[in-house]
């Protein structure tokens, strides 16, 4: 069969339409923000700009319409391999992690310290760049954060940090995924936090102010947050115009607030500490007690797991507490980081109202 230059030309135009189809199909549209983070690390929130962090939700909300309520499969991790480096038990990071990029169509691997030699008789240096041979990102919940930014530095794939001891950004990512959903956005928003100044609360005091959120703290002395954080804290709420409180009373923190939040007051490797953190944290269990302090639409969160002396099992199984949604969506802004740092997809949802 004979073709002329102009029916070549057709299945030539035919061909790369069908093209454009199908990457329209796997990858979305293009976004309405500009924003490039494919390659990059997740250290810190504070290092992601307002429009990074709107876009990692705006990605979650994506995934979680098209897979879990559509019913679509997204292979976006297809031939992928995810390297998760756990030094400190897990049960959420290490399952949303798992679950999520196999859902992705990837292959996570799940490495303890008994597992392979790092900081046995290979150092992480060594252990980083094995990984960065034969995988394409790795997950990483440590006990120093230095060793992250030591990964970051030798690595030549995406490090996402799992938790350190500074920070928790995929926990707190989860945190306003489920508050968007809940209230519908997020600027305006008051959020206290009533407990131990940690990893967790240092993630939330480098973001809130960012999405236009007010934070009040209260912490018993000697347990504040990291000072430096608290700087920065305070630059970004002057910076976004937002209302930053640092107080030793409950009540005060939790006065017109829109979410109440707390966490364990012994983290892994306190154990030692547990008698005496439990003494500087009395009257700070957050009870019905606590949220008449707060406004009418409040609500509850805790990153899990949790225990009785941090909130009561009132507030804790209420409807106004959102902690199991809260956990689900783990998962769902762990699959957004992956596919965001990993992949050119661009969300399909509507941009949600931030």
């Amino acid at each position: 069969m004979l073709f002329n230059v102009r029916s070549f030309v057709s299945i030539a135009k035919l061909t790369e339409t069908r093209k454009q189809l199908l990457r329209q199909f796997w990858y979305g549209r293009p976004a309405q923000m500009n924003v490039h983070l494919k390659g990059q690390d997740l250290l810190t929130l504070q290092n992601y700009t307002a429009d990074e962090l709107k876009y990692l939700l705006w990605m979650a909300s994506d995934l979680k319409q098209r897979i879990k309520y559509k019913g679509e499969y997204l292979p976006l991790m297809q031939g992928k391999s995810l390297a998760m480096i756990f030094e400190k038990r897990s049960t959420r990071t290490r399952l949303s992690a798992e679950t999520g990029f196999a859902l992705l169509g990837g292959h996570p691997s799940f490495l303890t310290t008994q597992d392979i030699h790092l900081g046995t008789n290979e150092s992480l240096t060594d252990t980083v760049r094995v990984l960065s041979s034969m995988t394409n990102a790795i997950l990483a919940r440590v006990y120093k954060h230095n060793d992250l930014d030591l990964m970051a530095k030798e690595s030549t794939i995406p490090i996402i940090n799992g938790l350190s001891d500074l920070y928790h950004p995929l926990q707190i990512l989860a945190d306003y995924l489920t508050l968007q959903e809940h209230y519908g956005g997020l600027n305006g928003l008051t959020i206290t936090w009533i407990g131990d100044g940690n990893n967790v609360l240092h993630s939330i005091m480098t973001s809130a102010a960012k999405l236009g959120m007010h934070l009040h703290i209260a912490t018993p002395k000697g347990f504040e947050p990291d000072l430096r954080i608290t700087k920065i804290t305070e630059q970004y709420s002057e910076e976004y115009g937002t209302k930053f409180l640092l107080t030793t009373d409950p009540l005060e923190a939790a006065d017109n607030a829109n979410v109440l939040v707390t966490d364990t007051w012994i983290s892994m490797g306190q154990e030692e500490e547990k008698k005496e953190r439990l003494k500087a944290f009395q009257g700070y269990q957050i009870t019905m007690q606590t949220a008449k302090s707060a406004a009418s639409n409040w609500t509850f969160l805790h990153c899990l797991p949790r225990k009785p002396e941090e909130v009561d099992d009132e507030v804790f199984y209420s409807p106004r507490s959102l902690v199991f949604q809260e956990a689900e969506n783990r998962k769902w802004t762990i699959m957004a980081v992956m596919v965001s740092l990993l992949t050119d997809y661009s969300p399909q949802l509507q941009k949600p109202t931030f």
